[in-house]
Order: structure tokens, then sequence, then C-alpha cells
């Protein structure tokens, strides 16, 4: 199946938790992409402890666009 994914949110935990599920499509298969869009492209700045959102990035074997 190919998936989408459209993050376009510095909200660190809807960030983390959209890749986390890019992660597991990506590991079961499917053929994922991941666009950051508008506020989702500062990515890095908005991960922190709890929400980790630059680890789940460098996890990811799909195709990743900022």
């Amino acid at each position: 199946m190919k998936v989408l994914f459209i993050i376009s949110t510095d909200d660190p935990e809807t960030a983390y938790n959209a890749m986390r599920l890019a992660n597991v499509a990506d590991k079961k298969g499917d053929e994922v992409s991941v666009f950051m869009l508008g506020k989702g492209v500062l990515y890095e700045k908005c991960s922190n402890d709890q929400f980790n959102v630059v680890e789940q990035v460098s996890q990811f074997g799909g195709d990743f666009y900022v």
C-alpha cells in the first residue's frame, strides 16, 4: 500500500506520533512518504525529550521531504 503523511504543524506530540505511525507502516512493508510543510519544517526545533521527533525521523526508511 502507498501511504503519504503530510505534517504541517510544529506541535511536537503531533509530529512525533505521525512519524511513529510512518515508521510502523514502513517496517510493515508499505511504500511510505512523509512531507514536512509549513510549520512542520521546524521539526528539529520542536523535538524534545518527551517527543523526540528527530529520533523518529532518523529511524524512518521511506521518502522524506522537507
